[in-house]
């Protein structure tokens, strides 16, 4: 059974920093991605890495939020600094492109001014 374990949320002052993982289990995936819902939003991509570490990111949290990850612990990491309020959400990591197979419960992360 494939599952994807998203962890390292919390609630943090503005300009402050949380490093978020994903532990994976059941296989490996190529690309992998860090995606966010906001209250009342969409949901939408954050960043996305593959297996050489190739990265991606949003044009609102590039400069901010590194993503990273250990192949041999099937594990990818969001570094997030510089957090704004405007950084609440929850946040989840997939595939990418992203499975419906492979939603998870997400990790809320909330930033207080």
């Amino acid at each position: 059974q494939v599952r994807l374990v998203e962890s390292g949320g919390g609630l943090v002052q503005a300009g402050g920093s949380l490093k978020l993982s994903c532990a994976a289990s059941g296989r490996s995936f190529n690309a992998m991605g860090w995606f966010r819902q906001a209250p009342g939003e969409e949901r939408e991509f954050v960043a996305a890495i593959n297996w050489n570490g190739v990265r991606t990111y949003a044009d609102s949290v590039r400069g901010r939020f590194t993503i990273s990850r250990d192949n041999a612990k099937n594990t990818v990491y969001l570094q997030i600094d510089s957090l704004k309020p405007e950084d609440t959400a929850v946040y989840y990591c997939n595939t990418e492109p992203p499975s419906q197979d492979y939603w998870g419960q997400g990790t809320q992360v909330t930033v207080f001014s």
